[in-house]
């Protein structure tokens, strides 16, 4: 059997499962009907598609039209240090703009073997980076008039423990991923003349021959994510859409016990960790406005709120774009050890915070 033909077939494998497990959650679910399915899942489902297909097509093209180096201009001297080289320092500034068109981009160059394995965990781990300023508009001005100083304090702290392990990765990267300097295709100053002449030739590639090689590898690639994407963010879907990970949420939270704050601290952590993400926020501010805690106390229970509720949020959402993307294994290795550098940052920073203020 030809690998397409394999291919085709796991793609109708993926979506007969898929399909099979919606008709059976509309037939004995009576929370989820056609309308809801098409406006919470077919809707975000196109779009994440659509999003990952912008992603390795851009790949393609800055890769096949030599446009790497300029869209790595903006970070290039820190990935140069660290060793990670233009790819994914182009993928740092597409982070900015989309992380899901930023991790399609690392997966079709890694693919195309044009960065290690190490070199995409870390880069994964570094897009965090300009993550958190996607969302930092929104959520700025929902929690700092609902917690005023406190709030602004909580977004230091996070903010210095993104930064601090992005630097450690920068280190990490430029002790490591010495021995990949070498071999960098970019590096004009390692190339031989012959290799050099090699990119300069590709980079001139007309563009029938561009498309051509597009079309040779977007739409295997495109399908072999669809595979995965479909049953998994439906599956996610149908899970939550049933309060699983909200049942999950309120377990834990029962279980929660503090001794470095107050009791009514915990309102704030345990609405932080089972409730929406602005129900923490209101609850922290309506305390401390009260005067029955302090700013300390409301910025490391948001914290701890943080901590705990921030995982589970992340395989609730991102579960299913990181295992459709990179594999299930790879995808839940990347979602795992990010969101565990994520909290042991959070913590390191929010201790230092709490020992000095």
């Amino acid at each position: 059997m030809k690998p397409n033909d394999i291919k085709y077939k796991s793609l109708g494998i993926s979506i007969l499962f898929t399909l099979a497990c919606l008709f059976f959650s509309l037939y004995y679910f009576e929370n989820l009907t056609l309308a809801v399915c098409l406006k919470k899942l077919g809707i975000p489902l196109f779009r994440l598609i659509m999003f990952i297909s912008i992603g390795l097509l851009a790949g393609q093209l800055i890769e096949s039209l030599g446009w790497t180096k300029q869209v790595a201009v903006l970070a290039r001297p820190f990935f140069r240090y660290s060793n990670l080289g233009n790819r994914c320092s182009a993928s740092f500034t597409t982070a900015f703009i989309s992380g899901t068109t930023a991790n399609a981009m690392l997966l079709d160059f890694y693919e195309d073997k044009k960065i290690s394995k190490m070199q995409l965990f870390l880069s994964n781990y570094i897009n965090q980076f300009p993550a958190f300023f996607l969302h930092l508009p929104t959520t700025v001005f929902i929690v700092l008039p609902l917690t005023g100083y406190a709030g602004a304090l909580y977004f230091i702290i996070t903010f210095l423990a993104t930064l601090f392990r992005t630097i450690c990765f920068l280190i990490f990267g430029r002790l490591y991923l010495k021995v990949y300097t070498d071999h960098d295709q970019e590096s004009f100053k390692t190339e031989s003349p012959y290799t050099r002449d090699k990119i300069v030739k590709e980079n001139k590639k007309d563009a029938a021959a561009i498309i051509k090689k597009i079309k040779s590898k977007l739409p295997g690639r495109i399908i072999n994510i669809i595979i995965w994407v479909f049953p998994i963010y439906t599956l996610v879907f149908i899970l939550n859409s049933n309060g699983f990970f909200d049942y999950l949420n309120k377990s834990l939270a029962g279980a929660v016990t503090l001794t470095i704050l107050p009791v009514e601290s915990l309102s704030v952590v345990i609405l932080s960790f089972a409730a929406e993400f602005t129900s923490g926020f209101a609850a922290a501010g309506a305390l401390m406005d009260a005067g029955v805690i302090t700013i300390k106390q409301t910025v490391i229970a948001l914290l701890l709120g943080n901590i705990l509720a921030f995982p589970i949020r992340a395989l609730r959402h991102q579960l299913p774009r990181y295992m459709g993307i990179f594999s299930p294994k790879m995808g839940l290795q990347l979602l795992l050890s990010g969101q565990i550098f994520r909290v042991l940052s959070i913590i390191l920073i929010g201790t230092l915070y709490y020992i000095m203020a």
